[in-house]
């Protein structure tokens, strides 16, 4: 029998250290087959030394990484003949056009139909015959999606995928990666648009200071998140409110009182009915409070 791949992607206890400074620290993670996993972290937090890792462009200092079965250092041509990759800063041979970089790429990893290219060109609104020092920044960016996934590899490493793309744009790419999770295919996608992860990911990690603080899903961390309630008095807000079960913090400002509220909201409501409250304003907790919550203040 065959060797079973249970994870897309498995890594396990991956460190590496640019001297005495970490990059990433005993990262342990394992994404599916068929989902998109979203990693986040603000600059510096090792998102970037990750996908180098998974790409075998440098050595772990410990620890591996296994993708679609085949260990990324070990049998790292065969693991990255399985991937689609688009890195934050995309370099390109400028003097080429556009259809001719895509073919050169194509070639390399075996042959890529022209006219899948040059169909994923058109959803993208991108001329293929200008030369490529020709293309504004957004149009460059169109270029290296379209040489990530051209070739539907069953594995995509999407790093900042979406820098630079207009709104309709953004659009046609969270189509794209949609169609090819629905054929089978897995996306590890490393970005700090909050919303962009939120709307694409089944599951997201939050990255800091190179250590996974949590991954969970995205309604998973939307619960951990504290709701945000904003409530209008009469007057200054009573000082009752700090006491109530499940505040975290309050502030004020003239007559209004804006509190974090983890857990059920009830006790609040109470306490601000029995001084006369006004009117109540909650807004349902997002990925960015969560991010925000978790990279605040450095890992924990």
């Amino acid at each position: 029998m065959g060797n079973v791949v249970v994870s897309a992607l498995r890594i396990q206890d991956l460190t590496k250290f640019y001297g005495r400074q970490a990059g990433i620290v005993g990262l342990d993670l394992d994404v599916s087959a068929g989902e998109v996993f979203g990693f986040l972290g603000p600059n510096g937090s090792g998102k970037t030394t990750t996908i180098r890792l998974l790409l075998g462009l440098i050595s772990p200092t410990r620890g591996r990484a296994v993708a679609l079965g085949h260990d990324v250092v070990a049998d790292g041509p065969r693991a990255r003949a399985l991937m689609g990759y688009l890195p934050g800063d995309l370099a390109t041979y400028d003097r080429m056009r556009g259809h001719q970089f895509l073919a050169y790429l194509g070639h390399l990893r075996g042959g890529v139909a022209p006219a899948r290219y040059r169909e994923l060109a058109e959803r993208l609104n991108v001329d293929l015959d200008r030369h490529l020092r020709e293309l504004s920044k957004g149009n460059r960016q169109k270029i290296g999606v379209i040489q990530a996934f051209m070739h539907d590899p069953p594995l995509l490493v999407l790093d900042e995928p979406t820098t630079g793309l207009d709104p309709l744009v953004q659009e046609q790419f969270a189509e794209l990666v949609r169609e090819t999770v629905a054929r089978g295919a897995t996306v590890f996608l490393s970005s700090h648009v909050l919303s962009e992860v939120e709307n694409l990911a089944d599951r997201v990690g939050i990255l800091n200071e190179g250590h996974l603080l949590l991954v969970d899903s995205v309604d998973g961390l939307r619960e951990r998140a504290p709701r945000r309630i904003e409530m209008d008095f009469p007057a200054t807000p009573p000082d009752a409110l700090t006491a109530a079960d499940g505040v975290t913090s309050i502030r004020t400002r003239g007559a209004t009182a804006y509190c974090l509220v983890r857990g059920g909201i009830g006790p609040l409501l109470k306490t601000a009915v029995d001084h006369g409250v006004v009117d109540v304003h909650t807004h349902d907790p997002d990925l960015e409070d969560v991010f925000r919550e978790y990279t605040a203040g450095g890992s924990r």
